[in-house]
């Protein structure tokens, strides 16, 4: 590779060519009247000397940086992860590269990550974060920065939306469960922080639980696998039975080891089920109940609604994704 300094520039490609700059700078930027022949010429000039056009220019010259800002509250999470690589697989083949601001689920940490996709020039946005309002979406948009808002229904000219539902999925569970002569009081694990996507999940709870006149209970819960798990190994030594509906795989998970580690028997005395599932639902023992959408189609599709909206092309600026139970062992038979 060659140091800095040995590097080629725009200039000797233009002597060595016998053009001008703004003739080689037309044909590296595909932009303006070049005859074919004097395009070959540069274009083997560039290729004999090991010119790299500098990505800069080329963005001032074209006003696109091929580049995408994608926001998210975190990185920890497999299903942010699942959604990131859906994004990378389209990005990839579209040709742009993508530049994460993480936001540490906090409004402010978002509202700070804004400014930063704001002068940070890209092309277009991602956004997954469900502490931003969708006035602070709005102003991305406002400075010609075309989005795509996961988990969010957001209006304008330049944003597009993709929405999840678990709510048509929770309510029918609760029924279903109910129906079968479920015979536990169903309890509903709340995350502080955990965003509008929890929140609406357990409103859908409360007022299905309320709708069948089942008693019903909302406990708090620190979002960490060590923190529940030590706080359900107290929950147990008191209450011996119950149905618990879990944010996350992880917490799901720290909600049965407690039981099983106080002697309960899963799903007979303790049934669970994790609302955001992923593969881990398969991995853990006795098996996790969990509602599923695949992320990594969210991001693909995130992605492609980007690429249109760039392009001008997005007829269609609402995705809709529905989740659908998937039983495992750690519930007792609920039908799909």
């Amino acid at each position: 590779m060659k140091n800095l300094k040995d590097r080629v520039t725009i200039y000797q490609v233009a002597q060595a060519a016998g053009v001008s700059l703004a003739t080689v700078s037309r044909v590296i930027n595909k932009q303006g009247s070049v005859t074919e022949k004097t395009r070959e010429r540069v274009e083997k000039t560039i290729a004999n000397l090991g010119y790299k056009p500098s990505g800069l220019a080329q963005a001032l010259a074209t006003n696109r940086t091929t580049t995408i800002g994608v926001i998210i509250p975190s990185a920890n999470y497999v299903y942010i992860a699942n959604v990131l690589n859906g994004i990378t697989a389209v990005a990839k083949e579209k040709g742009y590269v993508l530049t994460l601001f993480v936001t540490s689920h906090s409004r402010g940490e978002a509202l700070s990550m804004i400014e930063k996709v704001i002068t940070a020039h890209v092309d277009g946005a991602i956004i997954f974060d469900d502490q931003l309002a969708a006035e602070d979406v709005t102003k991305i948009a406002s400075y010609n920065v075309p989005s795509v808002v996961i988990d969010a229904k957001i209006s304008g000219d330049k944003v597009g939306d993709i929405l999840f539902d678990y709510d048509d999925c929770i309510e029918k569970l609760i029924k279903a469960y109910y129906a079968g002569n479920g015979d536990k009081e169903m309890t509903f694990l709340h995350v502080h922080n955990a965003g509008r996507l929890l929140g609406r999940c357990e409103k859908t709870f409360i007022k299905a639980n309320e709708d069948l006149n089942k008693s019903y209970k909302v406990v708090n819960c620190d979002d960490s696998y060590a923190h529940t798990y030590a706080d359900f190994l107290q929950y147990f030594k008191t209450n011996k039975r119950g149905f618990f509906l879990c944010y996350r795989d992880s917490i799901a998970a720290a909600v049965m080891n407690a039981a099983t580690d106080s002697g309960l028997k899963v799903p007979e005395e303790v049934e669970v089920v994790s609302i955001v599932g992923t593969k881990y639902a398969s991995i853990v023992r006795p098996t996790l109940s969990t509602f599923h959408i695949d992320m990594s189609e969210v991001g693909k599709r995130a992605m492609y609604m980007l690429t249109d909206l760039l392009n001008q092309e997005l007829i269609e600026k609402t995705a809709k994704f529905d989740a659908t139970f998937i039983p495992g062992s750690s519930t007792k038979s609920i039908s799909k």
